[in-house]
């Protein structure tokens, strides 16, 4: 199976290669704001944009004449041809948006970007190699890696791995680089465990309850990272916050609060891959709902602790990796009562207060706990015949653009057809 996966690692770069990341860095910002003002000059004039091509052609032409661009030589000519397309992407992906022909959120039109304001990041294309701790990129030469590259290493060596381009980015000042790789992966025809299912319930408290087809009940509690972190973030965004602007200490403010904001990030993905790579290798089909977690961070008791624990995260992770196990990732429809209706009985309750975190039923008497028994009414759907998998017709991982379907998830709204699309369904019957 040939899937397009990211491998991201941590770079340990010298004080000369850093500021040669820097420098692209900058180049590719420079070549952004250069293509989205002629872009804007165009439109004004013609009522129509620069392609990619077009402006790559117009750019070769411009930095051979302009003596202020004799600069340009000092970075990879990569950094600014990628910048061209990620600019015709971002424009063609607006024009689908406005248009209602892009699903989710309305995009915004692309905004020129300003040092310190804007994430540093470039990506490049070419002669890209991986070795045991060393990355070799094209114009920066061979850059030490600060964790093990070994897994990357070993499928390019094997052949059962291809680079297809690099991203080098900056986050908490710390470089890091992330190839894009199509990988020959080997899936298995079965699961290991074949015929076993788990319903699980991802909730604020703990970041996931499940229960399985044997009774055994799995509760994750989930680190937090967010909550555990506020207070010293709190501190250190005052701390920014009174410092002058320009000076030395509002640098060392800003970084040692980016540091703190990445490790909460850090925990946070840590624990969702470990409980994700968990239920995809013990469990064959994983029954999960479709939540409509943007709706739920607009609730401003619940959005802080929604957004902490990475509800949508969790789901993406779970879409890859149940295939990659030779699994399924079943999802619910959004509007099915999970937490209202009754295990044991399958009475519906008309209202239930989320400060109710015991069940009890008025048909049967059952009294159990809230997130078991909407994991329990979960996993009963993979049996019923009821259920809907994610992710059909799409590739698994991340892919390049303008090569693959995007994945149309369940519970997508679109202009013409609101709603899931079981609800769809329905009407149309």
């Amino acid at each position: 199976m040939v899937i397009v996966q990211a491998y991201r690692f941590a770079l340990d770069p010298t004080r000369g290669q850093e500021r040669a990341l820097r420098s692209h860095a900058g180049a590719a910002r420079f070549a952004w704001n250069w293509a989205l003002a002629a872009c804007l000059e165009r439109y004004r004039a013609e009522r129509r944009w620069y392609s990619g091509a077009e402006l790559h052609r117009r750019w070769n032409q411009v930095k051979k004449a302009d003596p202020a661009l004799a600069w340009w030589e000092q970075n990879s000519k990569c950094a600014y041809q990628e910048a061209f397309r990620d600019l015709d992407r971002a424009l063609r992906e607006f024009t689908r948006s406005n248009k209602g022909e892009r699903p989710g959120r309305r995009l915004g039109f692309p905004r020129f970007k300003k040092r310190g304001r804007c994430r540093d990041s470039f990506r490049l294309t070419g002669t890209l190699r991986c070795g045991r701790g060393t990355v070799t990129l094209p114009r920066l030469g061979v850059i030490r890696t600060h964790e093990s590259t070994r897994k990357l290493a070993r499928r390019l060596e094997d052949g059962t791995a291809r680079i297809l381009s690099a991203t080098v980015s900056r986050t908490a000042q710390r470089w890091f680089v992330s190839f894009t790789v199509e990988v020959d992966r080997a899936v298995p025809d079965r699961h290991p465990r074949p015929g076993s299912a788990i319903g699980i319930d991802l909730g604020v408290k703990a970041l996931l309850t499940g229960a399985d087809d044997t009774g055994t009940v799995i509760t994750v509690p989930g680190p937090r990272p967010l909550r555990a972190g506020l207070r010293r973030l709190r501190r250190a965004a005052r701390a920014h916050a009174r410092t002058k602007p320009g000076s030395a200490g509002r640098r060392e403010a800003a970084a040692r609060l980016a540091r703190l904001h990445a490790r909460v990030a850090n925990l946070r993905a840590d624990a969702l891959h470990k409980a994700t790579t968990m239920l995809a290798a013990r469990y064959e089909t994983v029954v999960a709902e479709d939540l409509n977690v943007a709706g739920m961070t607009r609730n401003r008791r619940l959005a802080r602790a929604v957004a902490d624990q990475g509800f949508g995260t969790a789901r993406r992770m779970l879409a890859y990796k149940t295939a990659w196990q030779g699994g399924t990732l079943v999802l619910a429809d959004r509007w099915f009562p999970s937490s209202k209706t009754c295990s044991g009985c399958g009475t519906v309750k008309a209202k239930l207060a989320l400060a109710e975190r015991i069940y009890r039923c008025d048909g049967c008497g059952l009294v159990l706990d809230r997130d078991v028994n909407a994991a329990r009414n979960l996993l009963s759907l993979a049996a019923s015949g009821a259920e809907r998998r994610n992710a059909g017709g799409g590739t698994i991982r991340p892919r390049p653009a303008r090569h693959d379907p995007p994945n149309p998830e369940p519970g997508t709204p679109r202009r013409d057809k609101p709603g899931t699309a079981a609800r769809q369904q329905a009407a149309a019957a």
